[in-house]
């Protein structure tokens, strides 16, 4: 009787050693993940948008893109984890690294079981979390309302709340904020924040968007020179990060 195998995750490893990939996805298919190898980050980046895979295991050194070009490329729309890899032990790569989005990190020569405790971690954080995010989903979308971690934002009484207080903003900044809300973890472009606040198509010189959004970062304690509550997606418009609260 043929015997099917369970996947528990699909993971992409973005490496251009080929000996290495192929001991990497020989051991992780081992451990019943789906794997998929692309070996130029340009063509991951492409993946990573259409398949969304459940973890990336990115090499620092690629042709095409290098890693940190890939992860300038993918953050903040793609939310899973990205793990770096790299030859060079420096603090300077990994702290580059980390500060465009990578969630953690690994020298080579890679050991496997320090690897494979590292995917199960991160990949058990990210099933806690989504669990977490479609339960206060639904219960936004029954009352009116969301929640996410620490704030929360009711339509019905016009409300913000975050670490339990009351956050005293303004009706433009209510309303821009619920829009973001209430696709958080979406981008959602300038065009439609406008339209939707004043009710006229966007000329490409109203700036009245971005003082809000500042306005509200500063309200919500988010970081005015790095932000990662609201986030701008560059040349396109904000996005509310689910997991940030």
């Amino acid at each position: 009787m043929a015997i099917t195998t369970q996947y528990t995750a699909h993971i992409l490893i973005v490496e251009d050693d080929t000996s290495l990939a192929d001991w990497i996805k020989e051991y992780l298919e081992m451990k019943h993940y789906q794997v998929t190898v692309q070996e130029r980050g340009d063509l991951a980046v492409q993946f990573i948008k259409e398949q969304n895979p459940d973890l990336v295991i990115l090499d620092g050194m690629l042709p095409g893109l290098d890693g940190i070009d890939v992860l300038k490329a993918v953050r903040p729309a793609f939310i899973n984890t990205i793990i770096m890899v790299t030859a060079r032990d420096e603090e300077l790569d990994e702290v580059l690294g980390l500060e465009m989005g990578a969630d953690d990190y690994l020298t080579k020569p890679l050991r496997a079981n320090v690897l494979s405790t590292k995917i199960r971690k991160h990949l058990e954080r990210q099933t806690i979390m989504k669990r977490s995010q479609d339960i206060e989903t639904e219960v936004g979308r029954s009352s009116d309302s969301f929640q996410y971690g620490d704030f929360s934002i009711d339509k019905q009484a016009r409300s913000v709340e975050l670490s339990n207080k009351i956050v005293d903003i303004s009706s433009n900044e209510f309303d821009l904020l619920w829009l973001l809300a209430e696709r958080a973890g979406n981008t959602v472009t300038r065009d439609e924040l406008i339209q939707s606040l004043r009710g006229f198509d966007y000329d490409g010189f109203d700036r009245t968007v971005d003082l809000i959004v500042s306005k509200l970062r500063k309200k919500l304690n988010d970081n005015p020179s790095k932000p990662y509550r609201i986030k701008t997606v560059w040349g396109q418009g904000y996005l509310l990060v689910k997991s940030a609260w």
